[in-house]
């Protein structure tokens, strides 16, 4: 499972979808296919493709401009993935998901019949938090956690988190140039919480480190290792999958205790 973020997606300078970069993206998902990988992508960027779309200069303040950017963004975004993926004979699925999905029982139980079918048609899932309904910041938060959410519910055996920063670092890089890289994490106690940080130097992105330590706890606790690497490449993946030491690896560590809703439900 790949987590990519809306600063791995855009240009720095404009804000807008880098199309160079998407490509690439879907010719490696296409590659992992091609090996016999079930791949589900979970991918920001639907605000910055309505931005782009609307003609917008600064990113949106407000939940309902927020809301209003996502739906004219989320379509433009799953008609550049289509087109993509239909150029290699793949086939891409929409799947919006709100808070609201996932506590619900039914709804909780009828997204992951949908991913099962989804799977075993042969199709790759796209999934993004439903902006245009959710209120909630815009209710997960961040597509990092969401991401580890999705890979709790199918049961994933690896996530992906693309992001702007090469991993966990014992303090922000970018201020301090003395920060030391970790590549592994065989738990995440609380002296790596501390680690995390609650801004992000993106003006279109919004899950800083805290976001994908908070994802890290979700996805080892049920069972998936996850992996933070920079996105700048995307290529990356290849090499995350080939077993090569790239970003901070999170080891899983079932916890028969870990209860998703209960979790959910106590942090949003």
């Amino acid at each position: 499972m790949i987590k990519i973020g809306s600063s791995s997606l855009t240009h720095h300078q404009t804000g807008e979808l880098n199309l160079m970069k998407i490509e690439k993206l879907v010719r490696v998902i296409c590659d992992l296919k091609g090996e016999g990988r079930e791949v589900v992508l979970v991918s920001s960027g639907a605000i910055a493709a309505g931005r782009q779309a609307l003609g917008g200069k600064k990113r949106p303040e407000t939940v309902s401009e927020k809301q209003a950017y996502a739906a004219v963004g989320q379509a433009r975004l799953m008609m550049v993935y289509q087109k993509l993926f239909s150029e290699y004979n793949q086939t891409a699925a929409q799947v919006l998901m709100t808070k609201n999905t996932i506590i619900g029982e039914d709804s909780r139980y009828n997204a992951q019949n949908t991913f099962d079918e989804l799977l075993k048609l042969g199709t790759i899932p796209i999934v993004n938090e439903n902006d245009t309904v959710s209120t909630h910041e815009i209710q997960f938060g961040d597509n990092d956690r969401l991401s580890a959410i999705v890979a709790a519910l199918i049961g994933a055996d690896l996530l992906i988190l693309l992001s702007d920063i090469d991993g966990l670092y014992s303090d922000d890089p970018k201020s301090n140039p003395k920060a030391e890289f970790i590549s592994l994490v065989k738990e995440i106690t609380p002296e790596f919480l501390q680690m995390g940080k609650n801004t992000t130097g993106s003006d279109v992105g919004t899950g800083g480190m805290s976001a994908k330590l908070a994802a890290a706890r979700i996805a080892t606790d049920a069972g998936s290792d996850m992996v933070i690497a920079n996105g700048e490449s995307v290529e990356i993946v290849e090499d995350i999958v080939n077993g090569e030491d790239r970003g901070t690896l999170f080891l899983a560590h079932e916890n028969l205790d870990f209860d998703l809703i209960h979790y959910i439900t106590n942090e949003y």
